[in-house]
């Protein structure tokens, strides 16, 4: 598709997320829809201190990524991102990690690039997002109002009860990226979700894979993450409470350290 070349510069801004570089394992992280990576895992990265060099990417439009023209897929997304990798960093296996849309396009780095990815941590993603008709009328909205016609809906999906009270600058932070995402390349993520379904592909998992679902987390709720888990053989679920549908953001700490014990350590479920 067209998008291709345009997604391919955008990956290949590829930038260090938190703490400096220590030289340790690589773990490449994604973003939800409508957040900037760094806003979104900034603070979890901080904590992982020596363990990982934290490299993230930008969905198009949003921050550095460069405004999509024409409609793409997550399968394109995840390729790009291989291509970003092996220019900044080589062609060895990495760490997966990622939030929602960036989850989904975890789940198609362990289906179509299984070489590439040594062992993934998912966020309140799915293998299907809902119904395709929301996404299209979503786009439809933004085309017509821009991204301030979503910002109160995310408010109120994104973060737990409670957690712009003690974290407002972390709120604000991602509400403001938000607000300055690209109109366009908003409403073509949406329509690339509306398309998006791994579901029946799911088994062809086999690399050690985590799912951290938020118990408050309404647009992908913990049936979505139960899903996965069901269909990947040895695939983990951890449920957190007071977490809706960002948890790097809203649970940094337990976050960090699911990443720095799976798979060396046996995670509990809570499922």
């Amino acid at each position: 598709m067209a998008l291709m070349a345009e997604v391919r510069r955008t990956v290949a801004g590829l930038g260090w997320v938190g703490a400096p570089r220590t030289g340790g394992e690589l773990l490449v992280v994604g973003p939800s829809l409508g957040t900037s990576v760094e806003a979104l895992w900034g603070a979890c990265a901080d904590r992982l201190g020596g363990r990982f060099d934290v490299l993230g990417w930008e969905l198009p439009g949003h921050r550095s990524g460069v405004p999509a023209t024409a409609p793409f897929t997550v399968e394109e997304l995840a390729a790009q991102v291989v291509a970003g990798v092996n220019e900044l960093w080589g062609p060895g296996a990495f760490r997966y990690a990622g939030d929602s849309l960036g989850g989904a396009v975890g789940l198609v780095l362990l289906v179509d690039h299984p070489d590439r990815v040594s062992a993934a941590t998912l966020a309140c993603t799915s293998a299907r997002f809902g119904a395709p008709r929301m996404w299209r009328e979503r786009a439809a909205l933004v085309r017509a109002e821009g991204t301030e016609a979503v910002v109160k809906g995310s408010r109120e999906r994104w973060f737990s009860p409670g957690f712009a009270d003690r974290e407002p600058a972390a709120v604000e932070a991602l509400i403001d990226a938000l607000r300055a995402v690209d109109d366009e390349s908003y409403a073509l993520a949406c329509e690339a979700l509306a398309e998006f379904d791994l579901r029946q592909r799911l088994p062809r998992i086999d690399r050690p894979l985590a799912l951290i679902a938020g118990r408050d987390d309404v647009a992908t709720p913990v049936a979505d993450a139960q899903r996965i888990v069901n269909a990947v053989p040895g695939a983990r679920l951890t449920i957190l409470d007071d977490v809706a549908h960002l948890a790097p953001i809203e649970a940094p700490d337990r976050v960090a350290a699911i990443l720095s014990n799976w798979p060396a350590a046996a995670l509990e479920s809570t499922a």
